[in-house]
């Protein structure tokens, strides 16, 4: 693949590194008060586009047949909004100990309190021929939890660095998430053969409104001269980021593999990346809101910033791997559905011989 073709491929990743960029060359256009008014653009505007797109992509039509298998959307959820965030809550009391940057750290641990993507999740599943159907149900479902969970999480975690008041925070959650997300899905319903014929770049459009998102935040942390980012802090989070997605994925196949789990390969491949994968759409909007005005809401938004490049890659890397140990264990499962019909078929067939043969002994 050449080079201009990887990089229409990665844009959003290279538009993340240009934006940070670009804010630090000239951080005055995107801080409050600045030509881009983020105050407005940004917190209202943009929020709600992006929630409203959410709302309109959302194929809410295709969860009913993911909804009856509720074993697996139960470990999902639980491990991705419980079991995350209190395992990565332990492993910062012992990094705390490091010299690493404690606002980098506090930002690991808004990572463990967001919900699974909505699609890196969704197109890794349907990538290794995993269950896309629950991939879409537990990313969907994941979202909505995560508009009530999520700000809870952070203030439960994080609550004593937030200057924000509770109510306010949900009353502009309310306004700018849950109300743009519920009309998108009402306008769904209206405009769905038109969506489905046209197929209108969702991702594309989220995407974009996100990095001006990410440029606003980097111009106020710009803008703040106080504000250092250690290099050898920023590599250790990196690693760390990377340590937590692998020990995570191989945690999740263990568990989903383990006899007696009653999980399918296709049901494994859906578990790990719904239950490791973190979003990154909703998440920036979400730390916006509930840290709106904090001088540190840039450090804490980078390790987000690294996880979402990171889970696509290492997922990405990992798809043949994947994809190779579920065919194998589908083969094997269907040489045992076989041999056991066999099986049932010559023990069916012989009982009837016993029974033809029986009157004859009399």
């Amino acid at each position: 693949m050449g080079l201009v073709a990887r990089i229409r491929k990665e844009w959003f990743i290279v538009g993340i590194v240009l934006v940070i960029l670009s804010a630090k060359l000239q951080p005055s256009i995107g801080v409050k008060g600045g030509p881009l008014k983020p105050e407005v653009t940004v917190a209202y505007i943009a929020v709600s586009l992006i929630f409203f797109n959410s709302g309109l992509s959302l194929k809410t039509e295709e969860l009913t047949s993911a909804l009856l298998h509720v074993r697996l959307h139960l470990f999902v959820q639980s491990f991705t909004l419980i079991f995350f965030p209190l395992a990565i809550w332990l492993l910062l009391k012992v990094l705390a100990l490091t010299a690493i940057d404690q606002w980098l750290l506090r930002g690991l641990q808004t990572v463990s309190c967001m919900p699974p993507p909505v699609s890196s999740a969704v197109i890794l599943t349907k990538a290794v021929g995993g269950n896309e159907a629950a991939a879409i149900f537990n990313s969907a479902f994941g979202s909505f939890l995560g508009i009530v969970v999520t700000p809870l999480l952070l203030l439960l975690f994080l609550g004593s660095s937030s200057s924000v008041p509770f109510s306010s925070i949900f009353s502009q959650l309310f306004m700018t998430v849950v109300v743009p997300l519920i009309l998108g899905q009402v306008c769904r319903g209206f405009l769905r053969e038109f969506l489905e014929r046209q197929k209108p770049p969702f991702g594309a459009i989220s995407s974009a409104v996100l990095l001006m998102i990410i440029y606003t935040t980097f111009c106020e942390t710009f803008s703040n001269p106080s504000i250092e980012l250690d290099p050898t802090s920023l590599l250790l989070v990196g690693l760390i980021i990377f340590s937590i997605q692998i020990s995570f994925m191989l945690l999740t196949f263990a568990f989903s593999t383990r006899p007696g789990s009653r999980f399918s390969p296709a049901d494994t491949v859906a578990i790990m990346f719904c239950s490791t994968h973190k979003s990154l759409t909703l998440g920036i909007p979400m730390l916006k809101i509930v840290f709106e005005g904090y001088e540190h809401l840039s450090l804490i938004s980078v390790p987000l910033l690294i996880y979402h490049p990171a889970q696509i890659l290492l997922g990405s890397v990992l798809v043949p791997t994947i994809r190779s140990w579920m065919t194998s264990r589908q083969k094997v499962h269907t040489h045992t559905h076989t041999h056991t019909c066999t099986l049932r078929t010559m023990l069916n067939q012989t009982l009837l011989l016993l029974d033809v043969a029986a009157p004859c002994q009399h």
